[in-house]
């Protein structure tokens, strides 16, 4: 089975751990895998690889670098 890249999500979808892992070895121990995890993927058109501390978008399913707080 292949492995997969499985992004971990905070309460506010900011990204705060990467695991390359299948969903099934992810299903088959939850205890490991607390929270929100969402697959991310590598050279996919229009979507972005997830990064730590980046944003995901539940709309346009993709993640996206956060904001420079110094831009207005």
């Amino acid at each position: 089975m292949p492995e997969q890249i499985f992004a971990q999500l905070d309460a506010n979808n900011v990204v705060i751990d990467i695991h390359v892992v299948t969903a099934e070895f992810m299903a088959a121990n939850p205890e490991r895998y607390p929270g929100v995890w969402v697959e991310t993927f590598f050279n996919t058109p229009n979507k972005n690889y997830a990064g730590i501390n980046w944003i995901y978008d539940e709309d346009t399913q993709n993640f996206f670098y956060p904001p420079d707080p110094e831009e207005p």
